[in-house]
């Protein structure tokens, strides 16, 4: 089929990929990883949206359809998303995807059909902006899950409030980003107004290098944030309702997009749910205040209940550390230990034993309480 050397053509598809895959985030790296492909005749691009068994991905020759039929195994992490870096035939009808990259990052939640498996939302993403609206009650507690997730993939965060203009008061504004700030250590937190242009310079030179991609739930602006560093309407827009602030699913896919400063964005539908998927480091990252405290701990596997020497709980008692920031701290943890254990036989029986061990502990506590003796 070529005729050429294949070293001719092996410069050719280098060539072309540099130039034509360099807005969408094309590297000396990536193309050190796709060396193995050119002596097969594949060419390298970026998947920029999957649906129904296909994908869109942009090659060195422009965007092509391709069936994905060669990469979709039984575990549903490992199917092709929106990010990756796909290895294609040259030609043909069809076209398929044969292979994708190793990723370098990975944003995953659990399904929210209550099964025990992962959903992949984006790959090979260097920030995550989280989009909350100030149209509604900050939900501190949803913001620490997406935390979580995102810490867990990689990734970095940044949390941006939008409709900053629903909150004209400055003085408002400013404790709504300072109780945001406390939630998010270490997490770059700005509010940002389409309506004004508030924060929309400072967003743009975080997404202007990299691939970012935005995240929360319907209604919360992402659509419009990706409008407006676009710097077109390549999103559609609805309006959320006035009795809860909530929006219908606007994006309902995931769509990589080339931005016109520089950098990669992928838009994702709203999501309803933010299931933990094995986020243990992601959890500790998000509460790393928390976790720098239990360092102080008398016991080494104090749990912050009752124990003496709780250097947590005299920070609780001290007011250095909010009594909701411990509180959701344990359920996100027990909510990751139960995902853990769906998929990990040896923690299901560990799981089982603490449990036995807890509950003849209480029933012995209750009957001294009651003073009874067998």
């Amino acid at each position: 089929m070529f005729h050429a050397s294949f070293d001719s053509f092996d410069d050719t598809i280098t060539s072309e990929a540099a130039h034509a895959l360099a807005p969408y985030g094309w590297d000396a790296a990536w193309a050190a990883e796709f060396g193995p492909h050119l002596a097969q005749g594949l060419v390298p691009g970026r998947v920029v949206r999957v649906d129904r068994g296909q994908c869109d991905v942009i090659t060195p020759h422009g965007v092509v359809r391709a069936d994905t039929a060669f990469v979709t195994p039984h575990d549903p992490l490992r199917v092709i998303c929106t990010g990756d870096w796909a290895v294609l035939d040259a030609d043909g009808t069809p076209r398929y995807v044969r292979a994708y990259l190793p990723r370098r990052t990975a944003l995953v939640r659990s399904t929210s059909s209550g099964r025990s498996e992962g959903q992949i939302l984006a790959a090979n993403i260097d920030h995550a902006i989280i989009a909350v609206s100030l149209a509604v009650e900050l939900d501190l507690g949803r913001i620490e899950r997406f935390l979580s997730l995102v810490w867990e993939s990689g990734a970095e965060p940044v949390v941006v409030l939008t409709k900053a203009d629903l909150v004209p008061d400055e003085t408002t504004r400013s404790y709504l980003v300072a109780d945001v700030e406390s939630t998010a250590p270490g997490v770059t937190v700005l509010s940002a107004s389409a309506l004004t242009g508030e924060g929309v310079d400072v967003l743009s030179a975080v997404v202007a290098s990299g691939t970012s991609v935005l995240l929360g739930v319907s209604g919360a602006g992402k659509s419009t944030l990706a409008n407006v560093l676009t710097g077109e309407d390549v999103m559609a827009v609805q309006a959320a309702r006035d009795v809860d602030g909530k929006g219908r699913h606007t994006t309902t896919t995931r769509n990589l997009l080339a931005l016109p400063g520089g950098g990669v964005l992928i838009d994702t539908p709203g999501l309803r749910g933010v299931g933990l998927w094995d986020t243990g480091t992601g959890i500790g990252q998000t509460f790393s205040e928390i976790e720098d405290l239990a360092e102080g701990c008398r016991f080494h596997d104090c749990a912050h209940e009752v124990e003496p020497g709780c250097a947590v709980l005299v920070a609780i008692e001290d007011g250095r550390l909010p009594q909701r920031r411990l509180e959701s701290y344990r359920k996100l943890l027990r909510e990751n230990q139960r995902i853990v254990a769906k998929t990990d036989a040896r923690l299901r029986a560990e799981l089982r034993r603490d449990w036995k061990m807890k509950g003849a502990e209480g029933r012995a506590n209750m009957q001294a309480k009651r003073g009874y003796v067998r």
